[in-house]
C-alpha cells in the first residue's frame, strides 16, 4: 500500500507553525506495511485542494490529512475532498446535537459555524474525536482511502490510535514493516557509520543511521509477510550492534533521555535535584516531560552570576580560582543542589551559551557533573555555538551519563 500525507494549513506555508504530524504519522505506517512516498504542505485554498486530492487518489492508495477540519471559513479540508470526488456534504443533524452537547457540557451556546463540522459526504464516516470539536472522516472510494484528521496532535493521535490503525491494519495483506531504533551517544555519525560499515547498503534488513540531538540512531527496516520474519531479520544486525557499540547504547525505539533515566530513578527509589546555569531551565524542563517525574525528581535551580551561584552553595574560593564556566563549578553545583534539595543525585550544568564568549571561553563550551553519595561523573562538552543546540545537546548528555551510570551499578 502507497500512502501520502497531507498537511494542511496557511500558517505552515507562512512559517508560523512548524508540522510535526507528518513525521509523528510517517513514523507509524511503516509498521503497518504502508509505504510513504510523499508528503505535501497545503494552503486553505479550495482550489489548490481539491487539485491535490484528484492527483493524490491517482498515485497512492491511502491519502493522510492533518488540519483543516475547524469551524471556519479557511478551514477547507472537507471542502476539498468533496469537490475531488464531486459529492455534496451533508449535516448530520445526529453529529450537530453531539457538538451541542460538547458545548453546554462547557457552559457555552455552539457557535452557528460549527454546523460545518457535521457535514458528510456519501463516502466518507465519521472518525469520533473525544478531544475536540472536529470528528475526523473516513473516506473510501473505488479502493482508495482518504483519512482526514484534525491538526492538534492531542486530537490526531487519540483518533489514529484509537480507530485509524485498527481500520488501515486488515487492508495490507502482503507485507509488514517491521523497525528497531538503537540509540547511542559518544561516537560521531562517521564514527558509528565506521563501526557497522558492513551493514549499510543492504537492503532488506536496511540500516539508516540519524544524527539527533540526544545521539547517533541506527534504525534498522526489515520487511516481511509476518512479523515474525521481520524480527529474525532484525537479529543479527542488532547483535552486531549491541556487541560492537554496547558501551554508547543508552536506549531503544520511541525512548527518551527523560523516559529512560527516570524509569531507572524510580525503579530504584533514588531521587534528582539540578542546578543549571547555561541551559535555562531546560534540563528541568526536559525532566519533567516523563509523565511520573513526581516520584523521583525533587526540583531544580537556574542560577547565573556568581552571587546566585554563592547563594545556593557553591563556594567562593571555587569561583574564584576556576571561574563560572568550569568543571570544578559543575561538580560543585551537582554537590551542592543534591545536599540542599536532599537528593540522592544532583547535576550541575555550566557552559557558555552566547551571544558572546563568557571568562575568556569559547560560546558551546560546556561542563556536565554527576555527583552522588560516592562518585562524581564529569563531562566536557564542545557543542557547536548555536543556544537552542547547547540546550539540548548539555540536557540530553546529562541525562544519558546518569542513565549509565545508574545501569552499571546492581540494581
Amino acid at each position: 500500500m502507497k500512502a501520502e500525507i497531507f498537511a494542511i494549513g496557511t500558517e505552515l506555508l507562512m512559517g508560523e507553525l512548524s508540522d510535526t504530524n507528518a513525521a509523528w504519522i510517517a513514523s507509524r505506517l511503516p509498521a503497518l506495511g504502508i509505504e510513504l512516498q510523499w508528503v505535501t504542505l497545503i494552503g486553505d485554498n479550495l482550489e489548490q485542494l481539491a487539485d491535490a486530492f484528484s492527483r493524490g487518489l491517482q498515485r497512492s492508495d491511502l491519502i493522510v490529512t492533518t488540519g483543516g477540519l475547524g469551524p471556519t471559513q479557511d478551514d477547507l479540508t472537507r471542502e476539498g475532498i468533496a469537490n475531488a470526488l464531486r459529492e455534496t456534504p451533508v449535516v448530520q443533524d445526529e453529529v450537530v446535537r453531539e457538538l451541542e452537547c460538547y458545548f453546554q457540557r462547557r457552559g457555552q451556546a455552539m457557535p452557528s459555524r460549527n454546523i460545518k463540522q457535521a457535514h458528510l459526504i456519501p463516502s466518507a464516516q465519521f472518525l469520533p474525536n473525544p478531544n475536540g470539536t472536529a470528528p475526523g472522516w473516513w473516506v473510501e472510494r473505488e479502493h482508495r482511502v482518504i483519512v482526514a484528521l484534525p491538526g492538534p496532535p492531542v486530537e490526531m493521535h487519540h483518533i489514529w490510535e484509537q480507530q485509524v490503525e485498527p481500520r488501515l491494519r486488515p487492508l495490507v495483506e502482503n507485507e509488514v514493516t517491521v523497525t528497531r531504533n538503537i540509540k547511542t551517544m559518544g561516537l560521531s555519525e562517521a564514527a558509528v557509520d565506521e563501526v557497522m560499515d558492513e551493514f549499510f547498503g543492504q537492503e532488506n534488513p536496511y540500516l539508516g543511521i540519524y544524527s539527533k540531538a540526544d545521539g547517533i540512531h541506527l534504525r534498522i527496516i526489515a520487511r516481511a509477510r509476518e512479523v515474525a520474519t521481520a524480527r529474525q531479520l532484525i537479529e543479527p544486525v542488532e547483535a552486531a550492534i549491541t556487541a560492537r557499540l554496547a558501551p554508547y547504547i543508552w536506549g531503544y525505539d520511541n525512548e527518551t533521555p527523560e523516559q529512560a533515566v527516570g524509569q531507572l530513578l524510580a525503579d530504584r527509589g533514588l531521587t534528582l535535584s539540578t542546578m543549571e546555569s547555561c541551559t535555562g531551565g531546560f534540563l528541568a524542563n526536559t525532566i519533567t516531560e516523563a509523565s511520573a517525574y513526581t516520584r523521583y525528581y525533587k526540583g531544580g535551580i537556574v542560577a547565573h552570576g556568581e552571587a546566585m551561584l554563592m547563594a545556593q552553595g557553591v563556594a567562593a574560593a571555587t569561583l574564584k580560582q576556576y571561574g563560572v564556566v568550569s568543571q570544578e563549578t559543575a561538580t560543585a553545583m551537582a554537590r551542592a543542589v543534591r545536599q540542599s534539595l536532599h537528593a540522592d543525585v544532583g547535576i550541575g550544568l555550566s557552559g557558555v551559551p552566547g551571544p558572546a564568549a563568557l571568562e575568556g571561553k569559547p560560546m558551546g563550551l560546556a561542563y556536565v557533573a554527576i555527583a552522588t553519595a560516592t562518585d562524581v561523573v564529569e563531562r566536557e562538552l564542545r557543542v557547536p555555538p548555536r543556544r537552542i543546540t547547547l540546550k539540548r545537546r548539555v540536557s540530553n548528555t546529562a541525562l544519558i551519563e546518569l542513565r549509565k551510570l545508574l545501569a552499571a551499578r546492581p540494581g
